[in-house]
């Protein structure tokens, strides 16, 4: 019984440190990748472009060349962390040694190597910026709509992870499930929807790329996250056919959902719709 407990106890602070830290680190990605930028605009800092240097002369800078190769070293080891930890045999590994926390331990790496790469990111100050913007008004209001914009994609990826059980998706309901005994949360989703979760694995391509690449000024650093990731969640997803017409399923019982009036005056229940076994969806 005591040894019971203790068990309890550690995979609970296990997995709550675990989300906290995740927590932690999303806001912190936030700030790095929208707010920062967004504020350096707002606020006339322009230090992180040079329009008096010619493409040839930076490209052949070592003060352009150091900052990118660091960069470009802090995107590998984030991809290599993320794409070989969910890499079938390794996943298999882990999963025997850590159990009900594999999930918890994959998605506190991820935010690991996410700081890793947030704290020593080195910004590109000597080479011109792609694009920016500097003259009025545009100069005001860019900035002010990139930000607006940028507010509302953040918002929309919060929704579609609670949308997509956030608790399940960072492992702290698979602790909650294995200390009540009812085994893996995954395995009360219906065929299709595990399915699609094997092969979603962000579920928020389209928003974070507008993040990435919305901004007043984009400099070469900048250039190199959006690029690099853009092109990571591009090829890291494996959606097909059958996937999409499960998500448009799902769609249309949501709507039709909310277009049966409330009460249930219209003798419409115990169709095949309102069935509550999510084995039948």
């Amino acid at each position: 019984m005591a040894s019971g407990r203790a068990r309890a106890a550690a995979l609970c602070v296990s997995a709550s440190l675990s989300f906290i830290f995740i927590f932690i680190t999303g806001a912190d990605f936030i700030r790095f990748v929208s707010f920062r930028a967004i504020y350096r605009n707002i606020t006339g800092d322009s230090s992180s472009c040079r329009d008096d240097v010619s493409w040839r002369d930076a490209l052949g800078d070592g003060a352009v060349l150091g900052p990118l190769a660091v960069d470009a070293g802090l995107l590998a080891l984030f991809v290599a962390q993320h794409s070989l930890l969910a890499w079938a045999p390794v996943k298999r590994v882990y999963q025997s040694c850590l159990g009900v926390l594999s999930r918890a331990a994959y998605c506190s790496s991820t935010a690991l190597a996410l700081q890793i790469l947030m704290r020593f990111w080195q910004p590109v100050h000597s080479a011109p910026c792609l694009w920016a913007v500097r003259d009025a008004p545009w100069s005001l209001w860019l900035p002010v709509l990139c930000f607006a914009l940028h507010f509302l994609c953040w918002a929309v990826m919060c929704s579609i992870l609670l949308i997509f059980d956030y608790p399940e998706l960072l492992g702290l309901k698979q602790v909650y499930y294995d200390l009540l005994g009812l085994g893996d949360p995954l395995s009360s989703k219906s065929p299709r929807a595990q399915r699609l979760f094997s092969h979603l694995r962000h579920p928020v391509c389209v928003e974070l790329c507008v993040v990435l690449w919305f901004l007043p000024a984009l400099p070469l650093d900048r250039l190199l996250l959006a690029g690099s990731l853009t092109a990571y969640l591009a090829l890291a997803h494996s959606l097909d056919t059958e996937d999409l017409a499960y998500l448009a399923a799902q769609f249309n019982r949501k709507l039709q959902l909310f277009a049966v009036p409330h009460g249930g005056g219209g003798g419409g229940g115990g169709g095949p719709q309102d069935s509550g076994d999510p084995k039948a969806e």
